[in-house]
């Protein structure tokens, strides 16, 4: 069958309603490795929905426990041609955050895929479902087309990702053989413009910590007590602001990375700006250098009282849960050490620094110099007719330090989202436009690497 033929096909799938089909089904699936899971959910994905799928297209599935206890189940699925084709490995996570139904507007579903136009909107339509589906299907178009990949192919779908891959790391310590492969080719985060696929080889780390200021048991009367006892919040909140000034900039020296260098901020340099607020973050930096080049922090969500019903009374104790998202040049051993001498040293002690019960994400970078990835670049760019944005890293954080540091694998990011897809929020949601380019940049890759394997091995 013709290459055109076949990405003609490709997109068929998509504008002719059959991946709302397939994934209004595994939206269905609540699974959720957050509070509102529940363990028998993460398993279903795999059993009911990525084993039958894998396998129809002749890929040998086993799913295996974690080997962390209380950890989600993992499936390696496998398709080997011939041991002297390259071996290409494709990642997704089947996890979903938590659905927070309250949360999303009249007419919407967490775990109901809803049309709306070009969107499609439930929990897993952007992060991450759509996306290895996309590639997996786009496996099947290759298939289907010519009788066998021309490569062969591995798959590991985890179920631990918005938990920080819980047990990943371990796991594939324990299976380096049979996740053995060339490279990594897979999709998550979003695209950095919604008409330009974007490509990015490594992702920003990611830390949380809970910083609490616990005073004395139970609240005291505002009125009684006001002048005479410390207030945990006003103590908590200035702790905040000597961590992060007023525009958000990082104040503890050992915070600040070091590896902006010239060509990072070349790479960066002709980049179309996310949205972003004009007097918001490193002063001397351009909006991209600060997302995709510095470190951030936010407070995910801060507590003290009850806000729906608040009472004349001082809290006893406050609570903030913090995130640090940090590049390259950043050493995570010492984040929280470095966060606690900034806060004696400012006058906190008070202050205790908690870690965070997931797993903290690695910042990591991979060469875009490398062939692998100018091979995945030109194959992208002859496919739409234009160059992809080609990322150092993205802005966000995922488990792709286990690929390079552990499998030693050459990575290659290719997301099928958009940045305002409400990914970790209510409404989360995917557009058609990208799903069906998407199908035909993966198709037509799996084509490439085909034709090409001789001299990709």
């Amino acid at each position: 069958m013709e290459r055109q033929t076949i990405l003609e096909e490709a997109s068929a799938y998509v504008t002719g309603g059959g991946l709302a089909t397939d994934l209004a089904r595994l939206v269905a699936h609540r699974s959720v490795s957050q509070s509102e899971g529940r363990p028998e959910d993460l398993l279903a994905y795999l059993e009911a929905e990525m084993q039958p799928m894998l396998a129809a297209i002749g890929f040998s599935c086993a799913i295996f426990d974690n080997p962390r206890p209380g950890g989600a189940p993992l499936l390696i699925g496998t398709r080997m041609e011939n041991e002297m084709l390259p071996t290409v490995l494709i990642y997704g996570h089947g996890d979903v955050c938590n659905g927070e139904a309250h949360r999303w507007r009249e007419g919407l579903e967490p775990f109901v895929l809803t049309v709306e136009g070009d969107r499609l909107f439930g929990r897993g339509t952007a992060d991450n479902k759509i996306q290895h589906l996309i590639n997996i299907k786009a496996l099947q178009q290759v298939i289907r087309a010519k009788g066998h990949l021309g490569f062969n192919a591995k798959i590991i779908i985890e179920m631990a990702e918005e938990t920080g891959s819980f047990g990943l790391r371990e796991f594939f310590e324990t299976k380096k053989q049979a996740l053995s492969a060339d490279v990594l080719i897979a999709s998550d985060g979003p695209r950095l413009a919604v008409d330009t696929p974007t490509m990015f080889m490594g992702s920003r780390g990611g830390l949380s910590f809970d910083l609490v200021v616990n005073l004395r048991d139970g609240d005291h009367h505002s009125g009684n007590f006001g002048g005479l006892l410390a207030d945990p919040v006003i103590l908590l909140s200035h702790a905040i602001a000597c961590i992060v000034d007023r525009r958000g900039q990082i104040q503890i020296p050992e915070w600040r990375p070091t590896s902006l260098t010239p060509e990072i901020r070349a790479a960066l340099k002709d980049l179309p700006p996310r949205r972003h607020d004009a007097d918001w973050g490193e002063v001397e930096l351009t909006p991209s250098e600060r997302v995709f080049g510095w470190n951030s922090l936010a407070v995910l969500a801060i507590s003290a009282g009850n806000i729906e019903a608040p009472q004349n009374a001082i809290s006893g104790s406050a609570r903030a849960t913090c995130q640090l998202r940090f590049v390259v040049g950043t050493d995570m051993a010492e984040i929280l050490p470095a966060l606690r001498r900034h806060l004696d040293a400012h006058g906190y002690p008070m202050v205790e620094v908690r870690a965070s019960k997931g797993e903290p994400f690695k910042a990591t970078r991979f060469s875009p110099d490398h062939p692998w990835v100018r091979f995945v670049e030109q194959s992208i760019a002859r496919t739409c007719g234009k160059a992809p944005h080609v990322l150092p890293n993205l802005a966000g954080s995922l488990p792709n330090d286990a690929f390079t540091d552990i499998l030693g694998l050459p990575t290659i990011w290719i997301p099928h989202s958009h940045a305002e897809c409400g990914q970790h929020g209510p409404n989360e949601h995917a557009l058609v436009p990208i799903a069906e380019e998407g199908m035909r940049i993966m198709t037509a890759l799996f084509l490439d690497i085909a034709e090409n394997a001789q001299r990709l091995k």
